[in-house]
């Protein structure tokens, strides 16, 4: 997409749930790995997605791309996406910012409470997010909530001689 003199590339990504074989997880992540490396460096790129997977509460040895602030414990789909934001030099938007435990779970059901949907951008556009966090009152499905940001994009216009 184009806006002003900007390409914006946003992905929406669905990585395989817990459980499912190693293979198919491994898939998903080359597959992801490929889309990103067509896109150029000096085009913005949003990547918003569910990734089945944990980041835990502290960057724990991210701290580049991990902002300080997420919910639960990290698991390997977490270790992941973290090492797939690091090698893309991504920063994870909704560990950036300080929220109540209600507006970091992206999914909730009678037996658990987690944050599993995640949005990215590259380290260099982080001075864009203004805020990003998850709206309790909307619900995607049953279960999720509607993770959102707010994104500063100043366009510069030609000027027109007339």
């Amino acid at each position: 997409m184009t806006v002003g003199e900007l390409t914006l590339n946003v992905i929406s990504a669905y990585a395989p749930q817990m459980g499912l074989d190693e293979e198919v997880k491994r898939c998903f992540w080359e597959d992801l790995d490929e889309v990103v490396r067509c896109i150029p460096p000096y085009e913005k790129l949003f990547i918003g997605g569910e990734f089945n997977g944990h980041i835990g509460t502290n960057a724990g040895g991210y701290d580049e791309v991990h902002g300080g602030f997420g919910f639960g414990a990290r698991n390997g789909g977490g270790a992941a996406l973290l090492d797939f934001a690091k090698a893309f030099e991504l920063v994870i938007a909704n560990s950036s910012f300080s929220k109540r435990d209600e507006y970091l779970v992206t999914f909730q059901s009678m037996v658990a409470k987690t944050q599993i949907d995640y949005l990215l951008l590259r380290m260099g556009d982080k001075v864009l997010r203004k805020d990003c966090k998850v709206m309790r009152s909307e619900s995607l499905a049953t279960q999720h909530r509607l993770l959102v940001m707010d994104v500063g994009i100043i366009i510069k216009k030609k000027k027109r001689v007339i």
